[in-house]
Order: C-alpha cells, then sequence, then structure tokens
C-alpha cells in the first residue's frame, strides 16, 4: 500500500528551525497498524492522521514511531496549517476530534494557528532531590528558583521543571533514565524551561525529553508549552500571554506562543499558537 504523507515544519520562526511532523489526510482506511507503520517510517516524533467525523470538522490521530498518543500540538499545527496552505480551507475557527476531547483551532488570516487545549490537571508533585538525579543537575541549584517541580497535563502530561538561568543548555539528557522515570510515573516526558524576566520579549527558553516515545530531545512541544503557561500563570508574576523558545540547543530554534485565561484564579482557558511551512510531500510504502 501506498501512502501519501505532507512533512510540515511547526512552530517556525522567520520559516527557520520548528518540529518536523507528518500528516496523512483522507486516512480512513488505514488501521492502527498501518498508521504506526507509516509514523515508523515517516520517522519524526508525529504523525497525523486527518479523517472526517460526524460531529467535529475533522477526527485527527497522533502517532509516534512507538504507539498513539492523545495529542499532539505541532501535529495539530501541521494539519491546519496545511489545510489552509493547500486552500482546502479559510482562516477561521475549527473543531477537530481528539483523544484528548473536541478541541478548537483558528487559522488567522496570515496562516498562523492558534490551538485550544484542555485544562489543566495537575497530576504530581516531585522533590528536586528526585529530579536531581533525572536531569544530572544538583538539587540545591534547582531548589534556588523557588519553584516547584510538577507534573501537569493540557492534553498530554509533562513534568514541568525550572532551573536556573545558564543551567538549560548543559544539560546532558540520559535518555534510559529519563525513560525510565518517565514509565515510572506514567508522564510522557520532562520540560525543562529558563524563565526570563519581564523585559524581554522571551517569556522562557525550554527543552522537552520524551525518550519513552522514540524522542530524545524535540524542538517545539506544543502541548507541553500549554502546560508551561499554566504553571507561570499560577507561579510567576508574568502576564498571562508568553512567548516560548525551544530547540536552541539542538540547533532548531522554534518559537511557541501561548496564552491562558483565568477567573478566580482559575484557569479556564489554555490556547497555544505558532506557524508552519510545508517540507515537501513524500510517498510511503507500508
Amino acid at each position: 500500500m501506498h501512502v501519501e504523507v505532507v512533512l510540515v515544519n511547526s512552530f517556525t520562526h522567520k520559516g527557520e528551525g520548528g518540529n518536523p511532523g507528518g500528516v496523512v489526510f483522507d486516512a480512513e482506511h488505514l488501521s492502527d497498524r498501518q498508521r504506526l507503520k507509516v509514523a515508523q517510517a515517516v520517522g519524526f516524533s508525529e504523525t497525523a492522521f486527518v479523517t472526517k467525523d460526524a460531529e467535529a470538522d475533522f477526527e485527527v490521530a497522533f502517532f509516534t514511531i512507538t504507539e498513539e498518543v492523545d495529542y499532539c500540538g505541532h501535529a495539530t499545527l501541521a494539519v491546519f496549517s496545511t489545510l489552509f496552505t493547500l486552500n482546502m480551507l479559510n482562516s477561521g475557527t475549527y473543531l477537530q476530534r481528539t483523544k484528548a476531547g473536541l478541541l478548537a483551532v483558528t487559522i488567522d488570516a496570515s496562516g498562523s494557528v492558534i490551538m485550544q487545549q484542555k485544562l489543566p490537571q495537575k497530576l504530581q508533585h516531585f522533590s528536586h532531590q528526585e529530579i536531581a538525579a533525572v536531569i544530572g543537575i544538583d538539587s540545591s541549584v534547582l531548589a534556588s528558583t523557588k519553584l516547584p517541580v510538577e507534573a501537569i497535563s493540557t492534553g498530554l502530561s509533562d513534568v514541568i521543571i525550572a532551573v536556573p538561568t545558564g543551567y538549560l543548555d548543559v544539560i546532558i539528557p540520559r535518555d534510559k533514565i529519563i525513560a525510565n522515570f518517565c514509565r515510572k510515573h506514567q508522564v510522557v516526558g520532562l520540560h525543562v524551561f529558563e524563565l526570563y524576566g519581564k523585559e524581554s520579549a522571551i517569556s522562557a527558553s525550554c527543552r522537552n525529553f520524551a525518550p519513552l516515545f522514540g524522542i530524545s530531545e524535540e524542538s517545539a512541544t506544543g502541548s507541553a508549552s500549554g502546560a508551561l503557561a499554566c504553571y507561570l500563570a499560577e507561579h510567576s508574576a508574568l502576564p498571562h500571554n508568553y512567548i516560548f523558545e525551544q530547540g536552541r540547543a539542538i540547533n532548531k530554534t522554534s518559537i511557541i506562543t501561548a496564552s491562558v485565561t483565568c477567573h478566580d484564579d482559575l484557569v479556564t482557558s489554555v490556547k497555544v499558537g505558532g506557524t508552519a511551512c510545508i517540507l515537501k510531500t513524500i510517498t510511503v510504502s507500508i
């Protein structure tokens, strides 16, 4: 069987950087086993499979090279940016069905995409000592941020970890240790960030490690950016509109926007956005 896959870079910055993903349209005829084979052949962190839906505008399923996951921000961006670029959709707001629920996606006239995410679930809290052994930074250094380590989900569960300025880029990911930690605690990955001040256009620089799902380090992570935005809304004095930089350590600098709306200290809306560009279309044989 031959399957056409559009390759797309998501969360690009001035056309550079970004996180590559695959998009397969009209995927009704593909079984889960076949979808996994396609995702493995593509080799990117996620490939999205788009089908028709009776209630939503589309149903979108997301496959890593190891298994299906409930949601993926950069692959969602890839889907809707491609639909707009190929004149299959106009600007406007659409509804996608995912395993994380029914989520709205807005395309503006320039082609930028803003994605609604699930309201945050705070799942677990970890000590600085426990995390120090996983990422290889002394617990006293982590504690000096005076920020907690929390697992939060706005679609997928990531552990949000603050490090002081100057420590983010020196982390050397130890895939086996991180994967074992994530397996034990049933989280997708670690989202480590370095906070900037109010005077900076960038709110934080980030790195994301998810080796349990075959991703040693990801250059742009939409779902974790939503979780980080909710975390910062609670624990920092920054305004609730954020710009995150990710991928610098692997020479794929990407830009992700995120915003949080709160009412009586409760998050009522989480949105993540960015731009994407089509790389090429390939045919995969399975």
